[in-house]
């Protein structure tokens, strides 16, 4: 593979849902072993950019290339064999209730790639170890775990098969001061030990600036700026100035709904 290419390239992605535009040409790209978070604010596209990157959502036009190939219109087996490289912690967790911790994290080893039950056992054990919680934990239901425990065993589903990519959706939100920054070492550490390429959005800048090697914000359904974590206080970019110092005034009009 050429060191060039970028692990993950988007270009001129759209989506609407009836009249309502989400992503309008969004473009982004992602090199190999790279961390990538997009910021931006609540209803501004981030997680359908994601869910549309890797085919969640189906795309209304526009490019999705990862590895070179071209995502949006591969055939059901292709795309299932790229969606092998990939992890995903979704926001909330989005455990199963009916299920015990360590099927939760093996399910996709089990359901996906028919790994033998108890091999799958013994590799959700080993991810639990990972991100800090005990055997003890893996016969415990969702709703016996606090938020934070919940994001760490999300955490170890998403990185079971030991992907080559993993997207991260809102991984803090809910969570104490805390916590947020444990998961964001978690974070860190999942990435490092695996040598992922990651793609991140949130709204919180503590865990941005702690997790994020380049940063892109999105607005209007676009990219409107991109460049290194060290780059974002100096941006010169008045959207990006008054998000990330979470101003009222500036060019970003949020709607407030009266009672």
């Amino acid at each position: 593979m050429s060191n060039d290419r970028p692990k993950i390239e988007v270009r001129g992605l759209r989506k609407s849902f009836g009249s309502k535009i989400v992503l309008d040409g969004a473009d982004l790209h992602v090199a190999e072993g790279e961390s990538l978070v997009v910021i931006g604010g609540s209803g501004t596209g981030k997680s359908v950019l994601i869910k549309t990157i890797i085919g969640l959502l189906e795309a209304d036009g526009g490019s999705v290339k990862i590895d070179g190939e071209e995502v949006t219109t591969m055939r059901s087996r292709d795309r299932d064999r790229v969606l092998r490289k990939i992890g995903m912690l979704f926001q909330g967790s989005a455990l199963f209730d009916s299920l015990p911790v360590w099927e939760n994290v093996a399910f996709g080893l089990i359901q996906g790639r028919a790994t033998d039950r108890r091999e799958a056992k013994d590799i959700a054990l080993a991810k639990l170890a990972s991100v800090g919680l005990g055997a003890d934990v893996a016969g415990l239901y969702p709703a016996e775990l606090s938020g934070g425990m919940q994001k760490r065993v999300a955490l170890a589903r998403a990185i079971a098969a030991n992907p080559e990519i993993i997207f991260f959706d809102e991984p803090t939100t809910g969570l104490d001061p805390i916590m947020a920054d444990i998961i964001n070492e978690l974070v860190v550490q999942c990435r490092t030990e695996l040598g992922a390429t990651t793609i991140s959005i949130t709204h919180d800048m503590v865990s941005t600036r702690k997790i994020a090697d380049r940063i892109a914000m999105i607005h209007g359904g676009r990219i409107i700026w991109e460049g290194p974590v060290a780059a974002i206080d100096e941006s010169g970019n008045a959207y990006v100035e008054q998000f990330i110092n979470g101003r009222a005034e500036g060019p970003i009009k949020m709607a407030v709904r009266e009672s």
